[in-house]
């Protein structure tokens, strides 16, 4: 029984400490505990994120100053993109239908003795306006 015990917990521990750093979520001191990342390269991580909005995918973090392809190569594997944003595209529909604030408004009448474009049309064919 304690055997089984002990390899549970040892099971549970080991599992944790494989645990990726969402590159979405991360603080600094988390991303500090990344090998070669110190807390130079961990704020230039968080910089660029509040510059950049949420990251894509993993690979994004090589954009970051100072992290280049072999340092990606030693993180990689301890890295993970979760609940990145996705922007909503608008529907066709959304886009060709007029503002509220137009489509609310009574069409425009002629003042007083000024010609609508109706008028000419109709003086052309001799109906009254």
């Amino acid at each position: 029984m304690k055997r089984l015990l002990l390899a549970l917990a040892f099971a549970l521990c080991s599992g944790s400490a494989l645990a990726a750093i969402n590159l979405n979520t991360a603080t600094k001191d988390e991303l500090v505990a990344l090998p070669g990342i110190g807390p130079a390269k961990a704020q230039a991580i968080l910089d660029y994120r509040t510059a950049h909005g949420s990251f894509k995918s993993i690979e994004e973090v090589k954009d970051v100053k100072g992290i280049g392809a072999k340092r990606f190569e030693k993180i990689k594997g301890e890295l993970a993109v979760v609940g990145a944003p996705a922007k909503p595209a608008a529907r066709p529909a959304e886009k060709a239908a007029p503002p509220a604030e137009k489509a609310a408004l009574p069409p425009q009448r002629a003042a007083k003795g000024e010609v609508t474009t109706a008028a000419k049309r109709d003086a052309g064919t001799g109906a009254k306006p």
